[in-house]
């Protein structure tokens, strides 16, 4: 039996019944912590790389090593993707074959030393991201959302992920 679709379903916009809106992709990325960059090298090769995250003021914010290929790429094109991955389902999951539920995003980026009096109201509210100990010795990536976040099972029941017509989203980023 053919699944009929909504208007709203079909063109992938604030997802089944309305329920996906900016303010639960950020509610999920306040509540997330890892996330995948995507980059480009300056020779343009794509990179991949997975970072914890903390989320500030509808921003990401991710420690690294200064002197790391991952913050010496990123400072270089300032622009990343950003792939979260969102664990729900528990243990239904291991019933049904159902795929986790992401939100993805293209970011401008910006590398910042620590000591960098842009960043340094941030660092208390980073808390166990970047420990005391450790402020000296990283960087921090500012990851600021542009464009639309693309979802996939967010806002969405788990049996409406088996449907990816249904479980996809996208909506404004602000």
């Amino acid at each position: 039996m053919a699944t009929v679709l909504s208007d709203v379903e079909k063109n992938n916009v604030g997802g089944v019944n309305g329920n996906l809106s900016p303010e639960l992709v950020w509610h999920e990325l306040e509540r997330a912590s890892f996330a995948v960059l995507g980059y480009t090298t300056p020779q343009g090769e794509p990179r991949s790389s997975g970072v914890v995250f903390k989320s500030v003021d509808h921003r990401l914010f991710a420690a690294v090593a200064p002197d790391s290929w991952k913050a010496r790429h990123i400072a270089a094109s300032g622009q990343v993707s950003v792939t979260v991955p969102v664990r729900k389902g528990g243990l239904l999951t291991l019933l049904m074959p159902i795929p986790p539920a992401t939100i993805s995003f293209h970011a401008s980026a910006v590398v910042h030393p620590t000591c960098d009096p842009e960043v340094i109201p941030a660092l208390t509210r980073l808390g166990s991201l970047l420990p005391p100990d450790r402020r000296e010795s990283a960087a921090l990536v500012e990851l600021e959302p542009i464009g639309d976040f693309l979802t996939y099972g967010i806002g969405v029941s788990l049996t409406q992920m088996r449907t990816p017509a249904r479980a996809r989203g996208r909506v404004a980023v602000a």
